[in-house]
């Protein structure tokens, strides 16, 4: 089998897009639809051609390019069920255990609430590759904008489950503001002291901190990581469930 190949680029503020093409097939899919003229420009420069739009949420910085990208290539829109009346021009609906296929390359999807209500992921376990949305972040995960820390971290679980050496793509360049966080609340984590001043030196010279790998979020992850006793010891939450552990992490966050 050829290699399925990725193609990342950056749209807009923060977020990354990507094209992923099987060779075998010329079949082409992006990864949501942050930016029309970005996802084009990425094309003409790789000479392919639009064939699928695989959406993880309808955030507008993930599906507002949906409904012109489609007039423009004819190109199937494959979302979230739960999110069907709110993906632009959804022609297929998909969830938990449904496969969608590239070529001969098969994408696993899982439901991923927190973030929203239908967010999704694809696993492509032979490529082994995850485009995660903003469920997933290098050293981070989503706001929960319309979830539950309960939901939340039952969908991180099931990325949890995938092997060590997944490469994970998420949407958005967050990862030395991550950084800063996680330092404050597992400040002896030496794996994420370390990864800080890697992730440091890579942004001044504008190198890309993503795709990161599943194998080093289990390090360095804090929304990962409720069993750590450093992370329970400063959140001063020691010996309490993982959901509470995450659900106190998370509000750190978003007051940081």
């Amino acid at each position: 089998m050829s290699t399925l190949e990725i193609h990342q680029f950056p749209c807009l503020d923060d977020n990354y897009g990507y094209l992923i093409h099987d060779p075998a097939s010329g079949l082409t899919a992006t990864i949501d639809t942050p930016e029309v003229d970005a996802i084009n420009a990425a094309l003409v420069e790789k000479n392919w051609s639009l064939d699928f739009i695989f959406n993880t949420h309808h955030h507008h910085d993930h599906a507002g390019g949906n409904l012109e990208l489609k007039a423009q290539t004819q190109c199937e829109i494959i979302g979230p069920a739960a999110d069907i009346d709110r993906i632009p021009g959804i022609d297929r609906a998909v969830s938990e255990g449904d496969t969608v296929m590239l070529g001969s390359w098969a994408f696993q999807v899982h439901d991923t609430p927190g973030h929203t209500r239908g967010h999704i992921v694809f696993h492509c376990a032979e490529a082994a590759v995850g485009f995660v949305g903003d469920t997933l972040f290098a050293l981070g995960c989503g706001r929960l904008f319309e979830g539950t820390p309960e939901q939340m971290w039952h969908s991180l679980q099931k990325l949890l489950s995938w092997p060590d050496q997944t490469l994970i793509y998420c949407a958005h360049e967050y990862t030395e503001a991550n950084a800063r966080f996680a330092l404050s609340v597992e400040p002896e984590n030496a794996d994420l002291v370390s990864r800080a001043n890697e992730i440091r030196i890579a942004r001044a010279q504008g190198v890309p901190t993503v795709p990161t790998s599943m194998a080093l979020e289990k390090k360095t992850n804090p929304f990962l990581r409720p069993h750590s006793s450093n992370l329970q010891e400063t959140i001063d939450l020691v010996g309490q469930s993982d959901v509470e552990v995450f659900a106190r992490t998370r509000e750190l966050k978003d007051n940081f």
